[in-house]
């Protein structure tokens, strides 16, 4: 008999335990019921049973849509349970629909795959959104209200109406008086909609610009049309404005790249009067750099960057620094045979690279705090990464005028650039002060790789497409003046990207080099020519 009791006891407990398991995930049988419906009914009769999923379970069937709406929800053929599943190698990654329990991996003849049309999307999309709307998070409570501006009915605004007064974000109630607004611009009573057309004008969504442009056509009242087209009209002003902002960020951004290329072949080129056509294939090195990196910590790629900075500095540095005590010191006062060996140089490092990596591009992953954009407003949002870029350009600008103007390096580099014979003279040791500048300009190509590790894929060719660039900039903004090549990389950047839109990318670039090569003609020098001995 005790033994009997032991053994219900033991199943009662695994019974309760398994129980459990069950109400961590869906404890109403009616929900678990519909949702064992969507393994037998036909992709025709799938949106009823969703409905009737949508109000039985509510906000606790939020993982099940978004796996559906995904198209990763399945179910074990022979259990008929449902399931997440994600195709990795062939076979299926299989977890719990709700918990996200490792369920092992199984092949495609054991799982079967619960099939969604756009009709369904569309349901799943708007259902997802209203059980956001009363999440805690006021981020996802405004993209679900976003999310049902496009499919308005009297049900979604009965809903947002008990919602709003309780609202306590700025951002949130915004979006929904806009979907009161829109849903009034439909309204019969011609004041309504008049009130309506003056709260959508101070939006800039999408919808807010189409009810406008409905209503400025269509509307039978004069004064409703006459406030719709006034209003339509202000907010293509203010997106004007922004789509000029967008056009200057990426102006900025392209001239932060040219300044991180140009800035380092500005120092060697102002102070040892070299034209190094290797400098190319130092920002190639920084970019492949930042591969390997990745390579040796992929479990560690949101500091992968900051390892690859140094990293690429050193790389590109030293081999600069081997460049110039190999080749480019027996060279000194004969510019033909420098251009020629650096490009014969240029020529051995685009190969090494291709015999090491291959000749196929690589690509180096983002990490999550470079990916995104930062949203301003629905029509302008700033992409992190060339966000990022920017600021580190500047912030390498600012550090190399530190060390040219307050270390002693700095004081050499800047006699040898005024009077190589008198710095010499002086116990400067002119070759020392070549090598070390020579390093740190390869060094900030090699950071410049980095960066644009971020924005393109990297191969052996990558440094040739800005070389040409790089020498633009330091012959426009004068030739060893630090302030001219970071204004004649933005002006450049800017100029190229107004251009773009109107001319096409290539003949933009044609444009600037014809404007920069009369610009030369009129001023020699540059827009900021050295004076006093460096000049000489």
């Amino acid at each position: 008999m005790r033994h009997l009791l032991a053994i219900l006891l033991c199943y009662f407990a695994v019974f309760s335990v398994s129980v459990q398991a069950q109400e961590q995930t869906i404890a109403d049988p009616e929900t678990q019921a519909l949702m064992q419906q969507l393994v037998t009914v036909k992709l025709s009769k799938t949106l009823p049973v969703l409905e009737q999923l949508e109000e039985q379970g509510g906000a606790e069937l939020l993982p099940l849509f978004q796996t559906m709406l995904k198209g990763g929800l399945y179910y074990i053929k022979s259990s008929k349970k449902i399931v997440a599943a994600e195709k990795n190698s062939g076979e299926f990654v299989v977890t719990e629909v709700f918990s996200g329990e490792a369920l092992g991996t199984m092949t495609k003849k054991q799982i079967k795959k619960i099939r969604v049309n756009n009709k369904l999307r569309v349901f799943l999309r708007q259902a997802i959104a209203r059980l956001q709307i009363q999440n805690p998070d006021p981020e996802k409570r405004l993209s679900a209200v976003k999310a049902l501006l496009g499919d308005l009915n009297d049900e979604t605004i009965a809903m947002l109406k008990p919602l709003r007064s309780s609202e306590t974000d700025a951002d949130v109630q915004s979006i929904m008086d806009l979907a009161f607004a829109l849903n009034n611009s439909k309204s019969q009573d011609a004041s309504i909609r008049l009130g309506a057309v003056k709260v959508l004008s101070g939006s800039l969504e999408n919808e807010a610009r189409n009810a406008l442009a409905a209503i400025s056509e269509n509307d039978s009242d004069d004064k409703v049309k006459a406030a719709a087209s006034k209003s339509l009209k202000k907010i293509n002003e203010r997106i004007e404005f922004y789509d000029f902002v967008d056009q200057l960020f990426f102006g900025l951004s392209l001239g932060s790249v040219l300044l991180l290329a140009a800035i380092g072949l500005a120092i060697t080129f102002g102070v040892m009067g070299v034209i190094n056509m290797a400098h190319g294939e130092m920002i190639m090195l920084g970019a492949y750099t930042t591969y390997v990196v990745q390579l040796l910590m992929p479990n560690h790629i949101e500091y992968s960057l900051i390892v690859a900075v140094p990293a690429a500095f050193l790389v590109s540095g030293l081999m600069g620094v081997l460049i110039e005590r190999g080749v480019i010191r027996f060279l000194h006062g004969r510019p033909l045979e420098t251009l020629l060996a650096t490009f014969g140089i240029s020529l051995i490092l685009q190969q090494l690279v291709r015999t090491v990596f291959s000749p196929l591009n690589r690509q180096v992953e983002s990490p999550l705090w470079m990916s995104g954009s930062l949203e301003i407003n629905p029509v302008l949002s700033l992409t992190y990464n060339r966000l990022y870029i920017l600021i580190f350009a500047l912030i390498v600008f600012a550090m190399l005028l530190l060390i040219l103007r307050k270390t002693s390096l700095g004081l050499n580099v800047r006699a040898v650039s005024q009077n190589r014979s008198m710095a010499k003279a002086m116990g400067i040791r002119t070759d020392w002060v070549d090598a070390m500048t020579f390093g740190l300009g390869s060094g900030i190509a090699g950071i410049a790789g980095v960066a644009l590790s971020q924005l393109t894929n990297v191969g052996p060719n990558l440094g040739q497409s800005y070389i040409i660039d790089s020498f633009m900039v330091v012959v426009f903004g004068g030739v060893g003046n630090l302030w001219g090549t970071l204004v004649a990389a933005f002006s450049l950047g800017v100029a190229n990207k107004f251009l773009e839109p109107v001319t096409g990318a290539v003949l933009a670039s044609i444009l600037v080099l014809v404007f920069i090569i009369l610009f030369i003609q009129k001023k020699p020098k540059g827009l900021f020519p050295q004076k006093g001995r460096a000049a000489e």
